[in-house]
Formats: structure tokens, C-alpha cells, sequence
């Protein structure tokens, strides 16, 4: 069995309207493929670049544990909890939909874009106590190192969701390099950002470009190394049951 599957950004699902710019790893709205629906507790992983001054406006969740990664620019949220902040890049916030919550996403800015991740995971249960948080991570934290941003394993300074999944961010240097364990009863999502990362282990070794992900499967030690020559290779890590 092929432990480890890449799917290159071709391969991605593109929306693209007048006021947000949209690739999907996963089914989402407009785009429904059975085939691809999720990986493991994760549903949704998309990126997006909202246009100055554009957003998506109030909507409801619920019974989501919901991430946002801002890549660049500003992010700003709301919500009926009382919660508003903007996100510069850098910044994660989390949300447990729970048993409802509605907010919005947008860009205040008049001039500049903001792109940023957004992963949908199923909770461990329904029906929770909607909540929010989010925090800001310096550049140097993630600089060589898997830095956990959001777990429902208590890693020490990762924001807290209700699922057992630990969401990682990293930004490797060139040459410079990681290893991680992969266990047999895990998966592992990794989509890489910006910059270049090549993945070895016992099935190859694999070279992912912007925008392209990894799956993988069954145990394996990965090594993962940053080759580009122009700059780091950022990439989110996501350990999955």
C-alpha cells in the first residue's frame, strides 16, 4: 500500500470570483467530488485571498472545530460571542461551532489583500459550548521546527480544539531539516505554503511546490527538508486519527 499521496495544486478545485479567490483541497460548495470528500476528521482545507474590503459576511456553524491560518495581509472576525479582533499574518484563531455560532470574515483593508487557510475537522462530539480564541505566532517560532498552533492534546502554547488533531506550522530553511514519526494509527495532512520541501521516506522521496499537499498513511519516519534557494519553505502539518 502506498503510504504516502501527493495531490499538486493542478489537482486542487479553483473558485474564483470577483471578490474572493478560492482553492480547494476537499468537496466544498460548488465542488463535490464523493471521492475526495475528507481524510480521516478532516473535511475542509482551503486557501484564500479576499480582495480589499471584501468578506464573507455573517453566516451559522455548528458542530465544526474551524482554523484560520492568516498567511498575509489583515484578517478581520466577528462573531454573536462578542468576539472581534484583526488577524495580522502570523495569527491563528480557532472555532468551536459547538451547538451554534455565527460570525463573519473580512478584509479592512481598502488597499491590500489578505490570503489564509481555513480547515474545517470534525469535533470529538456534538453538541459542545460554542467558543473562540486566537493567538499571535512569531515568525522565529516556527523558523526550523514543527511549532504546534492548535491541538485537543494539550500541547503547551497551541490554541485548544475538541478533537484529537494537532495542527502544526513550520518554516524551514534551505537544507535545513525534520523528522517526524508517523504512527500507524495516525494520518498526516501537510500542504506546503510557499517555497519548496521535499518528504522522504521508505515509499520515495517526493518534491511538493506551492500549494501542493501530502497525505499519508501508515507508519513511516518522514524527513522533511527545505530545497528552495529563494525562500523558506513554509508548510502546515496536521496529525490526524
Amino acid at each position: 500500500m502506498i503510504m504516502i499521496k501527493v495531490i499538486t495544486s493542478a489537482e486542487r478545485h479553483t473558485s474564483n470570483r470577483e471578490w474572493i479567490h478560492s482553492e480547494f483541497s476537499f468537496s466544498f460548495a460548488d465542488y463535490d467530488d464523493p471521492s475526495n470528500a475528507h481524510f480521516g476528521a478532516l473535511l475542509a482545507h482551503n486557501d484564500n485571498e479576499l480582495s480589499p474590503g471584501q468578506g464573507m459576511h455573517e453566516h451559522p456553524h455548528h458542530d465544526l472545530e474551524i482554523i484560520t491560518y492568516v498567511v498575509s495581509g489583515v484578517l478581520k472576525h466577528q462573531d454573536d460571542l462578542g468576539n472581534h479582533a484583526e488577524l495580522q499574518g502570523g495569527s491563528v484563531q480557532v472555532m468551536s461551532a459547538g451547538t451554534g455560532i455565527n460570525h463573519s470574515e473580512t478584509n479592512p483593508s481598502d488597499s491590500e489583500h489578505v490570503r489564509f487557510l481555513q480547515i474545517w475537522l470534525l469535533p470529538d462530539q456534538p453538541g459542545r459550548q460554542p467558543k473562540w480564541d486566537a493567538k499571535f505566532y512569531p515568525a522565529e517560532h516556527k523558523t526550523n521546527t514543527l511549532l504546534p498552533v492548535a491541538s485537543g492534546k494539550g500541547e503547551e502554547g497551541a490554541l485548544e480544539i475538541h478533537e484529537n488533531v494537532t495542527v502544526y506550522l513550520s518554516s524551514l530553511e534551505r537544507s535545513r531539516e525534520l523528522k517526524y514519526q508517523q504512527r500507524e494509527d495516525r494520518r498526516t495532512h501537510i500542504y506546503l505554503i510557499s517555497g519548496h520541501l521535499e518528504i522522504a521516506c521508505s515509499d520515495g522521496v517526493f518534491q511538493l511546490e506551492p500549494g501542493d499537499a501530502a497525505r499519508i498513511r501508515k507508519s513511516c519516519d518522514l524527513h522533511l527538508k527545505g530545497t528552495g534557494s529563494d525562500s523558506n519553505a513554509e508548510f502546515i502539518l496536521i496529525d490526524l486519527p
